[in-house]
């Protein structure tokens, strides 16, 4: 397993946290923002989904990422 595999892996799991919808899918499960205030912010479970939201945020920087990735696969093979 190389670096370029390791990243690569990063990338897909942002990805995959970056499209999670709060109302379809995480408020369902109870991993909604409104549940997780105050002292609870410093649970695991507040952790995580604090860590989700802020690859929310990363969805504009992620679209360039993920182009350079694809460019470089198609061309290294």
């Amino acid at each position: 397993m190389g670096l370029w595999t390791l990243v690569e892996g990063l990338l897909l799991r942002a990805n995959a946290l970056a499209i999670l919808n709060e109302e379809r899918f995480l408020a369902l499960r109870g991993w909604g923002f409104s549940e997780v205030s105050g002292v609870r912010t410093k649970s695991l479970k507040g952790q995580l989904i604090g860590l989700i939201y802020a690859t929310q945020y990363l969805r504009l920087p992620l679209i360039p990422l993920n182009i350079i990735f694809i460019i470089v696969k198609l061309v290294s093979g």
